[in-house]
Parts: structure tokens; C-alpha cells; sequence
């Protein structure tokens, strides 16, 4: 046989080869890998009441952390009303890529609806309807999407400014490649995706003090908790104890409270990194929250379980990256006998300045106390302030919209 028929014959064969072997084994699509890997970081923040478990608050009272160019909803009727167990904040996602490409993105959130977002998404779900009571039907979920986010990996980005001491721009302290989103009010570029939610699910864990102050963790599910970590804050004096991994339950001791912020940081830092995150990644986080974090009152922090993640929070990417690492904060707020009397003690001498000192919790630490009051008058007292500050979270959120 000439030459060239042979190897025209021996390429045919191969195309063929080629055909049958992407074709066969059940003809399923496969996913189509992009060169881009992708990172993202997120807290999950709830309170805890007298039976361990996360109760429903109102997170999204309170004065707004976030410039004002962020994306949001902006009836107040909806965010008056949406009480939930969770309080999804900043979960960012970045992309490394080393040359342009388009991606499309979608998040879904269970038993939760997304508040505040930026860059404009093409779709947020859903669009009416969005109440508390909607978030504890069956199947109840919301979600975000973006159709088209191009990696500009070789551009100069101009990303929207604000206020520098606005914790939001620590997150853009990483290496990560620049997005630029394309809207109807013209074209918008950040470091990240950015979107935040509340949700009325179950978190994964339970905390109870008993009677000698020491506090009994409860994993609920089937997967392992990484890391937990029991902080305290008392004015100037904090302290933290480092609890390890929790499969099933653990008793931590109070922390003394001789322990320096910036020591505690360097470990969470060294912990997010154990997780996946990139050096860079993890200090853009612990920076992002720590002000929150390590304020004044108790809390537990722990590394949500990366499934827990995946279950009510199913991210998708189109192409799918080669490789995606979420990791995720779990934050519950303790109301323990200190954070009482010292409630107590500033509702007393009318100390305003300490009572704010506790944000948007201070509601359900009041409503918790409330139960707990055998004291008739003092009850009416804390009910009376406690309507007295939720109408001046109205008047303000009112004043936002």
C-alpha cells in the first residue's frame, strides 16, 4: 500500500478510536474542566438559647456594615420581617485564572433567601414573597446567579471605593484575578463575588453551659467538625480555648482570660490554611471579621464541615474549575451568666454605651433573659426597653430604604 493511503488510513482509525472511547461507558456528559481554580471563604452566624440550639433572631436590624454600593433589597418590609437561625455573611469567592476567560456562576440556599450581593447578579430568588414564614415551607429556597463573569487576569481593574475602614475591603487583599461583570448600568469590577443570606436551617452543632460554667458541644450531624474554638472577651481581657476536631461531643472549659487577640488570629489564620485556603486568603478573612469575631461577649467558633457546605449552599460554575475549596466559619453566640449581669448591670445604671456594645444581639439575649426573669416588674422592664430598641431599629432601617 502507498504511503500516504496508509497513513490516512491509520488517522481515520484513530479518529475513530477517539469517537467510541468518548461515547461509550453509558454516554454520560462529562464535566468540562477550565484552567481556573476556586476559593471561597464565608461565616455562618447564629445564637444559641438555653437548650443549645439556634434560635431565630432578627440579624438583619442594626446599623449596615456595608458600603454603599453593595447590592441589596430594599424593602423594609422584608428585612423587618425575615427572622431566621442563620445569618449567612460575606461568603467571597475568588478565581485564579491565567488567562481571560467567561464563567457562569449559581448559588442556591436552603431554607434561605440572599439579602445583599455585588456585582449586579442576572437573577435573585426568589422575588416575591420574601418573608419569614416563606423560609419554613417545605423545599423553601432562594439563590443568586451570575451568567456571565469574565477573569481578567491581564487588565487594570478599577474596583468601586468607599470608606477604607469599612471591613468589606479586606477581603480584596489577595492574589486572586480580577472579575468584571457586564450590567445595564454599565460594567462593574471587584476582586470577588460577593453575597450574603438568611436562612432558618439547622447549624451543625449545639453548645449548653451547666451549672459550673463549663460548656457541653453536640455535633448533630454525621460529619466530623474540624476545629472548635470557645472565645470570651470581658472589656479588655480575652481568652480562647482551642476544643480540636468534635465527632460526636466535648466539654470545654471557660477560657482564662489572658490570651491576645493578635495570638488568636495567627492561629485562626493557620487553621483556615489547614482547611485549603491560600496564606493571603486566610488573613483577608480573619481581617474581614475580626472587629465582629472578637467583640465583646462570648461565642463558640468553628470550621463548618465542608458537605454541611455543599448540602445547603450548593455552588455551581460553568466551566467547572479544575479545583474548588470552600471553608466556611461557624459563629454561635452564647448567652452565658457573665454577658447577663453584665447586661443586667448596664440595664441598670442606663448605660447605653455598654448595652450597644452588644449590636443586633442584644434582642435575643434580652429575650432570653426574659424567660429566664422571676421577677415580674423587672420583666415589663426588659420587655419595655427591648420594644424600645427594636422601634428604633425600625425608624432606622425605615430611614435606609
Amino acid at each position: 500500500m502507498p504511503r500516504k493511503p496508509l497513513l490516512l488510513s491509520v488517522y481515520a482509525l484513530l479518529v475513530c478510536c477517539f469517537a467510541i472511547s468518548s461515547h461509550s461507558l453509558g454516554g454520560e456528559a462529562r464535566p468540562v474542566y477550565s484552567s481556573l481554580t476556586a476559593h471561597e471563604w464565608g461565616t455562618f452566624t447564629s445564637i444559641a438559647g438555653s437548650d443549645g440550639q439556634a434560635v431565630e433572631w432578627s440579624p438583619l436590624t442594626g446599623s449596615t456594615d456595608l458600603p454603599a454600593f453593595v447590592e441589596h433589597f430594599r424593602d423594609p418590609g422584608f428585612k423587618l420581617g425575615l427572622r431566621g437561625t442563620v445569618r449567612m455573611e460575606t461568603p467571597v469567592l475568588y478565581f485564579y485564572s491565567s488567562k481571560e476567560e467567561t464563567v457562569s456562576v449559581s448559588v442556591a440556599f436552603a431554607k434561605g433567601v440572599i439579602t445583599e450581593w455585588y456585582p449586579r447578579a442576572s437573577r435573585v430568588e426568589p422575588r416575591a414573597n420574601r418573608y419569614a414564614e416563606t423560609l419554613h415551607q417545605a423545599n423553601a429556597r432562594g439563590g443568586i446567579a451570575w451568567d456571565s463573569v469574565t477573569l481578567a487576569p491581564n487588565e487594570r481593574a478599577e474596583f468601586p471605593a468607599g470608606d477604607r475602614n469599612n471591613h468589606y475591603f479586606a477581603a480584596r487583599m489577595t492574589s486572586s484575578t480580577p472579575v468584571r461583570v457586564k450590567t445595564a448600568a454599565g460594567e462593574q469590577q471587584e476582586k470577588f463575588l460577593f453575597y450574603r443570606g438568611v436562612s432558618t436551617l439547622s447549624v451543625p452543632l449545639s453548645a449548653t453551659l451547666d451549672t459550673a460554667g463549663k460548656l457541653r458541644v453536640k455535633n448533630q450531624g454525621d460529619q466530623e467538625i474540624p476545629t472548635t474554638i470557645l472565645f470570651e472577651r470581658r472589656g479588655e481581657r480575652v481568652g480562647y480555648r482551642i476544643g480540636g476536631s468534635l465527632k460526636e461531643e466535648a466539654i470545654l472549659d471557660p477560657p482564662e482570660l489572658t490570651a491576645a487577640i493578635d495570638e488568636l488570629g495567627r492561629d485562626l489564620e493557620g487553621m483556615l490554611v489547614t482547611q485549603g485556603l491560600y496564606q493571603d486568603e486566610a488573613h483577608a478573612m480573619v481581617e474581614t471579621w475580626r472587629n465582629s469575631w472578637f467583640e465583646e461577649g462570648s461565642r463558640l467558633l468553628y470550621i463548618v464541615p465542608p458537605p454541611f457546605v455543599n448540602e445547603v449552599l450548593p455552588l455551581s460554575i460553568n466551566p467547572a474549575p479544575a479545583q474548588t475549596v470552600r471553608v466556611f466559619v461557624g459563629r454561635l453566640e452564647l448567652v452565658t451568666p457573665a454577658t447577663e449581669k453584665a447586661v443586667k448591670t448596664a440595664f441598670a445604671a442606663h448605660d447605653t454605651t455598654k448595652l450597644k456594645a452588644y449590636g443586633r444581639f442584644l434582642e435575643p439575649i434580652l429575650a432570653t433573659m426574659i424567660k429566664k426573669e422571676t421577677n415580674a416588674a423587672q420583666t415589663r422592664r426588659f420587655q419595655e426597653y427591648l420594644n424600645f430598641v427594636y422601634g428604633r431599629l425600625v425608624e432606622q432601617n425605615l430611614g435606609r430604604n
